[in-house]
């Protein structure tokens, strides 16, 4: 394997920065003993146990507000008593949500960890939109995604697909077969080709992935009936099939044939996407994009892609083949942190005591990368050109200076030797030593090519 210490760029550092969110603590001298092992023990298992609000008490609590809306027009009076869940408490659970996953990826032993679920997290983006997504957009990620981080990706496929944060983002929850029972009786909205059509584009294929409009209807279909029970009890609120608003009768899907019945066909067609071709190109040259580079090299990819087929798309072998492969630890930096890399990463070598939570989710609004507020399905990009502005240098500059103003018994000599382990005839490492002030010292340091790049 290559050595980065022509560059500045150790191995130890590769698989600190590019892999994780940099390094906290001792990481950079535990990872020199070995820096592929190191990187693979720090797939762990992601938990939440927080005691946060769960996507199902999100649902009953909107209900009840919209309830407690209803009784307030008919009697102000006998209605003071109900359940109030206005927009300001949604925007303030979104915030407790995105504070939790945000200071657990400061804090964690396990960053590499951390950072997959990121990956997986903005590749299945949900916007917080409206008061109930507000709420419950940050639910996907805790509920549908780190259960399945590890897994296969087919059974993370499947859980966020019936997640009530997808299906009612994506407007499948009242999506209704034209030949289905509920549409014969009565008029309604129809199908809705909405998350069938993001699965395809975004979730699986990719969007040259050979599908065709016929398939987006087909797979709307076979989807149709997947909706939420908007029960005001939080033990049922949730996913629940509607049986009579789904179509009946086989789909065809890329030229197979689906005849399963009810929410078996979905599930099916599913499956097949997970592990189709197109699905294990797209996905391994999109984790090898974030974690790599922007041009990943063939060879990486075909290693990723024999580990996926090897293992039926175990998410954790396809990150080990790309841990193994000579590909992934270049020699020099490849990527630009976007603003969630670059505030995780300065607050972990600074040490996790000193985390400030108006700092932080300030800090991450005005550099552009607002928890679950993408937009946009497609998520936020990663990519040097959308980061690199001059507009968005000088939010990082502003928001350094702003940090770095406050912090006292800091040594950025320490903390550069902690976090990149520059060599001492470094440039970079020269102009933090010689700097005329900590202040300075610290935000040569947090500004330095070396910090915002990996």
């Amino acid at each position: 394997m290559l050595s980065g210490k022509n560059t500045g760029w150790s191995l130890a550092n590769i698989a600190v920065n590019r892999f994780g969110y940099g390094a906290i603590a001792n990481d950079l001298q535990h990872a020199t003993l070995d820096p592929v092992i190191w990187v693979k023990q720090q797939l762990q298992p992601v938990t939440f146990d927080d005691g946060l609000p769960h996507s199902s008490f999100m649902i009953a609590e909107h209900e009840r507000y919209r309830e407690y809306r209803k009784l307030l027009q008919e009697d102000s009076t006998n209605a003071s008593s109900k359940a109030m869940f206005n927009k300001e408490q949604a925007r303030k659970t979104v915030r407790q949500l995105s504070l939790a996953s945000l200071k657990r990826a400061i804090k964690s032993p396990h960053s590499v960890s951390w950072r997959l679920l990121d990956f997986f997290s903005n590749h299945f983006s949900v916007s917080a939109t409206g008061r109930l997504m507000t709420g419950l957009a940050p639910t996907l990620e805790r509920e549908a995604i780190a259960s399945n981080l590890l897994g296969t990706f087919e059974d993370m496929l499947l859980a966020v697909e019936q997640h009530p944060a997808m299906i009612i983002y994506l407007n499948n929850e009242q999506s209704v077969g034209p030949n289905s029972k509920i549409s014969k009786k009565r008029q309604s909205k129809g199908l809705n080709e909405n998350l069938a059509r993001e699965i395809l584009e975004l979730h699986t294929l990719g969007v040259n992935g050979g599908y065709q409009q016929t398939d987006v209807i087909e797979l709307a279909k076979g989807i149709s009936g997947w909706s939420i029970d908007k029960s005001t009890n939080d033990d049922s609120a949730g996913f629940r099939f509607r049986k009579n608003a789904h179509e009946p009768g086989t789909r065809t899907l890329l030229g197979k044939r689906y005849s399963q019945t009810g929410i078996a066909q979905g599930q099916m067609m599913l499956s097949a996407l997970a592990n189709h071709p197109q699905t294990i190109a797209h996905i391994c040259r999109k984790i090898a994009c974030h974690f790599v580079s922007e041009t990943p090299d063939d060879k990486l990819l075909v290693s990723m892609h024999n580990a996926w087929k090897a293992t039926n798309g175990s998410i954790k072998a396809v990150m080990h083949s790309m841990f193994e492969s000579e590909y992934a630890w270049l020699i020099s930096p490849q990527k630009f942190k976007t603003p969630r890399e670059f505030i995780i990463s300065t607050y972990r070598s600074l040490g996790t005591e000193l985390v400030k939570d108006n700092i932080l989710l300030s800090g991450i609004r005005m550099l552009g990368q607002q928890p679950f507020k993408a937009g946009t399905p497609a998520g936020y990009s990663d990519k040097i050109d959308d980061w690199l502005g001059a507009n968005a240098l000088v939010s990082r500059i502003d928001w350094i200076y702003r940090l770095t103003g406050t912090l006292k018994n800091v040594n950025a000599e320490n903390l550069m030797n902690n976090t990149l382990g520059l060599i001492p005839n470094h440039p970079t490492y020269l102009s933090v030593i010689r700097a005329e002030s900590r202040h300075q010292a610290l935000a040569l340091l947090f500004l330095s090519p070396e910090f915002l790049r990996r």
